[in-house]
């Protein structure tokens, strides 16, 4: 009963430990927000008084309610997009069957070992012979199937019951109302986990919007982040402000979505 004792206090030690240091980034971001550029860069972690001060000269420096609006819009639109293109497509590869399927799968796993710097350029003259460029198609298309999302919904559809599948067929339903009326219910956690990893993804992608956003209105949070450093002073609270803002749309999406994400995952994964 001792060591069962000793080892659950152990246990919880190491979590909360683990758990300190995972949150502490974001915590001192946060404070940081508070703080002076001489406190932030002195290391000072505890709150300061200076919010107000460094949200005024945000607002005067950027445009950040332009850059936010931006950022969710095409966050949004790409996730809603890759979202349902990919689990469509890892749904087929596992319900249709085809000699050059598990062939076709394995070169989609081994794109994901190509950085996205070896086909950024082709990509740019691409868009710009097809007159993409400043477009929110433009700066959603690359990103509208990946190979992380297809093997996720590939996983998931692994273990969705074939004979849901085939029931629904001899009932006479058609293959899209099976996908969406049965696959898509069934597995809302998987999809939530899959919403969840895409906006991340996509509201903080920076080298692609970088180069197909081109207009001082076009720019997304992260442009604006790298912005505020590019100057001969940096104010690092006004930084941290920026970033803290930056942060607050991915952590409140992981924060709602945050049961079904592990449930999806696990169950992806399974």
């Amino acid at each position: 009963m001792i060591k069962k004792r000793i080892s659950m206090i152990v246990e919880y030690f190491v979590l909360i430990l683990s758990s300190a240091i995972a949150l502490f980034p974001i915590f001192w971001t946060f404070t940081s927000a508070t703080n002076k550029s001489i406190d932030v860069l002195a290391g000072r972690v505890l709150p300061g008084a200076k919010l107000f001060e460094n949200l005024h000269n945000l607002l005067k420096a950027a445009n950040v309610g332009q850059a936010m609006l931006n950022s969710s819009k095409y966050s949004i639109l790409t996730t809603l997009g890759s979202v349902l293109i990919c689990s469509i497509a890892g749904y087929a590869f596992e319900v249709y069957y085809t000699r050059a399927k598990n062939m076709l799968f394995n070169v989609l796993l081994l794109s994901m070992m190509i950085p996205f710097a070896a086909t950024m350029i082709p990509l740019y003259t691409l868009f710009g012979k097809l007159d993409l460029l400043n477009t929110t198609l433009g700066f959603a298309l690359p990103s509208l199937s990946t190979a992380l999302l297809i093997f996720l919904f590939r996983q998931c559809a692994q273990s969705f019951p074939k004979s849901i599948i085939e029931s629904a067929r001899i009932d006479g339903a058609s293959e899209i109302r099976i996908f969406f009326e049965f696959f898509m219910p069934i597995n809302r956690h998987t999809f939530a986990a899959g919403i969840t990893v895409a906006f991340m993804n996509n509201w903080n992608n920076y080298l692609w919007p970088l180069i197909i956003m081109q207009t001082p209105t076009s720019r997304t949070m992260p442009q604006l982040i790298a912005n505020l450093t590019s100057g001969y002073v940096t104010d690092y609270g006004m930084l941290m402000l920026a970033v803290s803002i930056s942060i607050l749309p991915t952590l409140v999406v992981f924060l709602i979505l945050q049961k079904n994400f592990i449930e999806g995952i696990t169950g992806a994964v399974r």
